[in-house]
């Protein structure tokens, strides 16, 4: 649920919490058997893009406003990647091609208000795999999208998950995108892990009484009068002409 964590957790990862805001009492991060809490600062600027790729969930925020999303796309590789400003062109033309942009030549031309909410995430995406990186953090990158292009979205990322064999760690309270896109699953309550496991197991035979009562929660479709849990809309107007 909203504020056991995860964006938390997931901000650790990249050291973007800052030291004076929060510190990690124990544990560690490993990053191909580097733990990324031993880092300095500097070593961490390189970590992240090149070796982890970050996906907010609101690319309004994630993009500059003053920028075209040409000039954004080519800082993040030029950033990365000692190469001419030309050769980083073509490469984010191929980055936008690659999140499947429709004409990327001229989205390349476009602020981010000209875009639409589903364009503006896949250049977010784009941005984030710029770089290449080993592993895509993705937090809640379709929370502001409707269905349709919530399910574009997460079928791309399984697209580079499969294709580039970028790892993908989902940040989500939505159990029908945890169904959709992950192999497994960690529950979080209050900042503690609850439960771990496989999707499977953990949808379908939780053991924590809070992971229960989460995917209870989830609501359910094609429900008879006997145990639909909403009143129907003619009993809530009887109710209301009642009063």
């Amino acid at each position: 649920e909203s504020g056991s964590g995860k964006s938390v957790t997931s901000m650790t990862i990249l050291g973007l919490l800052g030291t004076r805001r929060a510190k990690v009492s124990s544990g560690e991060i490993l990053l191909n058997g580097v733990n990324l809490l031993e880092l300095s600062q500097k070593e961490l600027v390189k970590i992240r893009g090149r070796e982890i790729g970050l996906v907010s969930q609101n690319a309004l925020s994630a993009l500059d406003p003053s920028f075209t999303v040409g000039a954004q796309l080519i800082e993040v590789i030029r950033l990365h990647h000692k190469v001419s400003k030309s050769e980083a062109y073509d490469e984010a033309v191929r980055a936008l091609n690659r999140v499947a942009m429709p004409d990327p030549e001229q989205k390349m031309r476009a602020y981010q208000h000209q875009l639409s909410g589903g364009q503006r995430q896949r250049v977010v995406i784009a941005m984030a795999l710029a770089a290449r990186p080993k592993l895509l953090l993705a937090d809640e990158p379709t929370t502001a999208l409707d269905a349709t292009v919530q399910k574009q979205i997460l079928d791309l990322l399984l697209e580079i998950n499969r294709d580039l064999g970028t790892a993908i760690l989902m940040v989500t309270h939505d159990f029908g995108v945890v169904s959709h896109m992950c192999d497994s699953v960690t529950v979080m309550r209050k900042g503690s892990v609850v439960e771990q496991g496989s999707a499977d197991q953990v949808l379908r035979a939780p053991e924590h009484p809070y992971t229960r009562s989460l995917i209870s929660s989830v609501p359910k479709l094609h429900l008879d009068d006997s145990v639909r849990t909403v009143p129907r809309a003619e009993r809530r107007l009887h109710v209301f002409q009642e009063a």
